[in-house]
């Protein structure tokens, strides 16, 4: 009896090995399923390039052919102190992208946020002069961009610096240096590295003030004669927002610029916004609350399905542009490693990407890779 039963155990346990099995080879990959159509991408963490979750890198390597790190190449992780430089981190995500020949994107050169407070200062404390800042935005850039030159493919070289309604955002970048520091910072790129790519990036880039202000960056950049690869679009979006007319409206006038379009930092807002907040500024934030974090157990099938759907119009409308678009990058590979489970509240559980915390392929997966069978 014993016998017989370690028997059945046996082919049991076989019968799922083999269903597992035939389940790894038939899930379809994002990046052979649009290869005829954009790269598609993901951002990576300091944690993941060092490779501690093997699972979930080897999900990677199967799905994507282009990385983003989140955060070791912002100014406050790679160049702390002034003439301190960490590239450690930074190497080895270079090399990972290389070992894996995907397109490797630099996120970013310039930004408001997590930049040290010494870059603005003079040596006495005091604000730094036009001269002294342009200084350290040159060598910053130089040493950044010439270290991973012929290696890191395309640039994120200014993020957000447009406010929704169009102005300039009021920055350090611009207090000090003025409205040219955005082209300075292109022509240092360029200097450094003449052969990689060179985008602007920036979040809710529906909104008609910011549409017109990009646009008007990019063509005098262009004019100048300064090099401007592309136009990252950050879609940090929702179930309601933007509207796909709106999407649909932003890709066509940008489409029109004759540079690249890229949809960076992709992920999707299931959870209730307080205050409708759309934006992706990293300073909001609010108090937990239970009406705001609404499945702390899992996302309830009901919400999978409007998920699913969500996607679906989306890759629609990518698809619709696939002559201008080159990349969709998601922010993240799956949800336990996203940002939303902390912004704008910390502590929340959020399902914002297309695999789940087991690196399992969600039904938004599937809608993804239907709409480019249709």
């Amino acid at each position: 009896m014993n016998y017989f039963m370690k028997s059945i155990n046996i082919i049991l346990y076989q019968l799922i090995f083999l269903v597992l099995a035939v389940k790894t080879i038939a899930q379809p990959s994002l990046k052979e399923e649009f290869k005829n159509n954009f790269m598609i991408g993901t951002a990576l963490s300091n944690h993941q390039i060092c490779e501690k979750d093997s699972l979930l890198i080897q999900l990677v390597e199967e799905q994507f052919n282009s990385i983003t790190p989140e955060n070791l190449l912002k100014w406050e992780r790679i160049h702390p102190e002034e003439g301190v430089y960490n590239f450690e981190p930074a190497d080895s995500f270079v090399a990972f992208g290389l070992r894996n020949k995907m397109f490797i994107v630099g996120h970013t050169l310039l930004w408001h946020q997590q930049t040290p407070a010494w870059v603005f200062e003079d040596e006495k404390g005091n604000e730094a002069s036009r001269e002294l800042l342009l200084g350290r935005l040159k060598d910053h850039i130089y040493t950044v961009v010439g270290r991973y030159k012929g290696k890191i493919n395309g640039w994120d070289v200014v993020n957000e610096a447009i406010e929704d309604n169009g102005e300039m955002r009021n920055s350090k970048w611009l207090k000090i240096i003025g409205e040219d520091y955005i082209e300075k910072a292109f022509q240092f790129a360029h200097e450094a590295d003449p052969d990689v790519e060179l985008y602007y990036n920036d979040f809710n880039m529906w909104h008609k003030g910011k549409i017109k202000s990009v646009s008007n960056l990019v063509n005098n950049i262009k004019s100048k004669g300064i090099k401007i690869s592309g136009v990252g679009l950050q879609g940090h979006w929702g179930l309601t927002y933007p509207s796909n007319e709106e999407i649909d409206e932003a890709l066509d006038t940008y489409s029109k610029l004759n540079v690249n379009l890229m949809i960076t930092e992709l992920d999707m807002a299931v959870l209730p916004l307080p205050n409708n907040n759309t934006s992706a500024e990293i300073t909001k934030n609010y108090e937990l609350q239970k009406k705001l974090n609404p499945y702390p157990n899992g996302l309830p099938d009901s919400m999978q399905v409007k998920l699913a759907n969500r996607y679906e119009d989306f890759f629609r409308l990518f698809n619709k542009y696939k002559s201008e678009i080159t990349r969709v990058t998601f922010w993240g590979v799956n949800d336990s490693y996203s940002w939303k489970n902390n912004w704008p509240i910390k502590g929340r559980t959020s399902y914002p990407l297309l695999f789940d915390r087991n690196n399992q392929p969600k039904p938004a997966f599937y809608s993804v890779i239907n709409t480019v069978k249709e």
